[in-house]
C-alpha cells in the first residue's frame, strides 16, 4: 500500500515504511496467507490506483479536506484507476446522516464523483463504517489477533490508567502503557473472563521495533514503536473498535492503495506500519502483505518569530467550509484549481511560464504526487478570488449570463434570472467582477445616482471646470432629445458616437472627457462601463426589482447641481 500524509499547511516527501518483525508480526503475516504482495512503482505514475476519501459525518466539509479528496481523485484519474468514498461515522455521538448529506452534496458540487461509495455501491461495501461494524468485521480480525497472540487483553480501570498516566509524567516520562497484562497468566485473564470482567484489547508491539520511513522533505524519520505509541488499544471495552484499527482493515480490505490524508494523521503510520500494514482484513479475506509506504509531509511550523500572515490568508486549510465558499459565489472549477495548486505544480517548462489557470481535465492531465512542492502552503483569498475571477470571465457569455442572472434574482436586484435586464448586467460586470456575488452591488451602485455625495469629494472638486462644460452639454442634449437610447439595439456605436461629437465640440479628450463624463452620467468617481450602465439603466423599469434612478431624474439632478456651483472667477 502506498500512503500519503498530506499535512495542513504542506510539503511533501516520498516514503517507505519497513514491516514489523518480531512474533506479533509473523501472526499478522500469516493472516496474509493465499494472497500476492503489491509493490508500487515510483511515485510518478500507479496504473490502476485505487485511492480513497473518508470524512467523517461530524460536520460540514472544510477546505482542507476537499483537498485531500481532489488530490485522491486526481490520482485515481490520473492513473487510471478508482477513487472510493467511505464514510467514518463510528462516533455515534457526533456522526449525522445530515452531515453525510452534506459532505456528498459538496463533493458534488465539486465534481469529484466517487467510483464506489455509499451511494455509487461498489464490491468492496459497504462503505459505512457503521455498517460494516453491524458485521462483525473490526471484532472477528480482532479475536483473530488475539488467537495468534499478536493481540491481548488488558484488565486496567480507567482510574488505574489515570494513575499509570499521572506518574509517568511526574517523573517526566512519555506516558505509555506500561504493558500490565501483557504477559498476565492465562489462568488469570481466563478468571476475569469468567467473572464478566471489562477489558479492551491491545495490539502487542514487538520489543524494540523501530519503524522508519524515508521522507523526501525530512530525510528518514524514525520512530520507538514502543516509546511512541505503546500497545496500543484496538477494541475498547464493550468491542467498540477504535478509529485506526477500523481504517487499517477497511483500506485492506477495499484493496486501496494509496491514502492521502492529512497532516494529524501522520503519527498513524506508526501504527500502520507496525501493525496494520501487512494488510489485516476480515478472516474471508486475507490480507496483503505490506511493501511500501508513500507519504507526504509538511516543513516543520514557522518560529514564534516569523512574521503573521497577511489578513487575506488563512494559515490552516480547516479555516474554511466548502459549502460557505459555493455560497459565496464561487465556481468549484476554480475551487479545485486552487486547491491543487496548494503543494502542487506543473513540471511544464514554457516560455513564458504558464498562468496558474487549469482546467479540471487538465489538473487530471498533469498532476502528479511527484511534483508536489516542498513549502508550507498558506490559503491566499485574493489568489482564490483571482483564480475565481479567471475562470469567470473564461466561460461562455451564456452561461456566466445564468449564473449572474440567478445570483440577481436571489439577492432582489432582479426580477427574473434569464431576463433581458439580466443579461445587460452579467456583460456590465463582466470584467469587474471576481466571485458571481460580486454582481449585486455593482448593479445596485449602477443604478443609484449619488451625485451629491461625489460632488463633495475632493476629487470631483478637482474636475469641477470639466464638470461644468461636459455637463451642461450632457443636460443640453438630453433635453433636447438628441442622447442615445439605451435599448437601442446599435447604443453602443451611438453612445461612442455622442461621446466622440462632445469631446470635438468642448474641445476635450482623455481623461478630461471621460471623468467629467462619468461623473455627470453616473453620479460616481469610478465603475463599470459609463455606456453599459446607460444600457442596464433603460431596461430597469421592466427588470430591476430593486430601486433606480432614471436618466430623467438624473439630468434633473444634475442641472441642479450645476446651477449651484460657484461660477469661476476670471484671472
Amino acid at each position: 500500500m502506498w500512503m500519503v500524509t498530506l499535512l495542513s499547511t504542506l510539503g511533501y516527501g516520498v516514503a517507505r515504511g519497513a514491516l514489523p518483525r518480531g512474533p506479533a508480526a509473523a501472526a499478522v503475516r500469516g493472516l496474509a496467507r493465499g494472497r500476492g504482495s503489491r509493490m508500487c512503482a515510483a511515485a510518478g505514475s500507479e496504473p490502476g490506483a485505487r485511492t480513497r476519501f473518508a470524512p467523517s459525518p461530524t460536520g460540514s466539509l472544510h477546505v482542507g479536506g476537499a483537498r485531500t479528496a481532489l488530490y485522491s481523485w486526481l490520482w485515481a484519474r490520473q492513473n487510471g484507476g478508482q477513487f472510493l468514498l467511505r464514510v467514518e461515522d463510528t462516533d455515534t455521538a457526533r456522526s449525522t446522516r445530515e452531515s453525510e448529506d452534506e459532505v456528498l452534496a459538496d463533493l458534488a458540487w465539486l465534481g469529484l464523483v466517487h467510483d464506489e461509495g455509499p451511494t455509487a455501491g461498489g464490491p468492496h461495501g459497504p462503505y459505512r463504517q457503521s455498517e460494516r461494524m453491524q458485521g462483525g468485521l473490526y471484532q472477528e480480525l480482532a479475536q483473530k489477533l488475539l488467537d495468534s497472540g499478536a493481540a491481548y487483553r488488558c484488565f486496567c480501570t480507567p482510574e488505574e490508567l489515570d494513575a499509570k498516566r499521572a506518574a509517568a509524567e511526574a517523573a517526566g516520562e512519555n506516558p505509555q502503557y506500561d504493558g500490565t497484562w501483557r504477559d498476565a497468566d492465562p489462568a488469570e485473564v481466563q478468571r476475569r473472563l469468567d467473572a464478566g470482567e471489562p477489558y479492551t484489547v491491545r495490539f502487542r508491539v514487538p520489543d524494540g521495533k523501530v519503524v522508519g520511513i524515508e521522507d523526501a522533505v525530512r530525510g528518514r524519520v524514525e520512530w520507538d514503536v514502543q516509546a511512541t505509541v505503546g500497545d496500543f488499544i484496538l477494541l475498547r471495552s464493550g468491542g467498540m473498535p477504535v478509529y485506526n484499527f477500523c481504517v487499517a482493515v477497511d483500506d485492506a480490505d477495499m484493496k486501496v492503495s494509496t491514502v492521502i490524508r492529512a497532516e494529524e494523521h501522520l503519527t498513524n503510520t506508526v501504527r500502520d506500519a507496525a501493525e496494520m500494514q501487512p494488510r489485516c482484513t476480515s478472516a474471508s479475506h486475507p490480507a496483503t502483505t505490506f511493501e511500501r509506504l508513500c507519504a507526504l509531509s509538511t516543513s516543520p511550523p514557522p518560529s514564534p518569530s516569523s512574521p503573521p500572515p497577511p489578513p487575506s490568508s488563512l494559515p490552516l486549510l480547516r479555516s474554511g467550509q466548502v459549502n460557505q465558499f459555493r455560497q459565496q459565489g464561487y465556481l468549484p472549477q476554480a475551487m479545485l484549481n486552487y486547491l491543487c495548486l496548494l503543494g502542487w505544480n506543473d513540471s511544464t517548462d514554457q516560455e513564458p511560464p504558464r498562468a496558474e489557470i487549469y482546467s479540471v481535465d487538465e489538473l487530471a492531465a498533469a498532476f502528479s504526487l511527484d511534483r508536489v512542492t516542498k513549502s508550507p502552503a498558506v490559503f491566499d483569498l485574493k489568489k482564490l478570488n483571482w483564480i475565481n475571477g479567471q475562470h469567470l470571465r473564461a466561460l461562455a457569455e451564456e452561461e456566466r449570463a445564468a449564473l449572474v442572472g440567478r445570483h440577481l434574482a436571489e439577492a432582489g436586484v432582479a426580477m427574473a434570472a434569464d431576463s433581458p435586464f439580466s443579461l445587460s448586467a452579467s456583460r456590465m460586470v463582466a470584467e469587474k467582477i471576481e466571485l458571481v456575488n460580486d454582481a449585486s452591488p455593482l448593479v445596485r451602485d449602477a443604478l443609484a445616482y449619488p451625485l451629491a455625495d461625489s460632488l463633495a469629494s475632493s476629487g470631483a472638486q478637482k474636475l469641477a471646470d470639466e464638470l461644468r462644460r461636459v455637463g451642461g452639454a450632457l443636460v443640453a442634449a438630453h433635453r433636447e432629445g438628441v442622447l442615445p437610447d439605451g435599448a437601442s439595439p446599435d447604443f453602443e456605436a451611438e453612445w461612442k458616437s455622442a461621446v466622440k461629437s462632445f469631446g470635438k465640440e468642448l474641445g476635450l479628450k482623455g481623461k478630461s472627457l471621460f471623468m467629467p463624463l462619468r461623473l455627470a452620467v453616473t453620479g460616481r468617481m469610478a465603475g463599470p462601463d459609463v455606456g453599459a450602465q446607460l444600457q442596464l439603466l433603460a431596461l430597469a423599469p421592466d427588470g430591476a426589482k430593486c430601486e433606480s434612478v432614471p436618466l430623467d431624474a438624473r439630468m434633473a439632478q444634475l442641472e441642479a447641481a450645476l446651477a449651484d456651483m460657484p461660477v469661476p472667477v476670471e484671472a
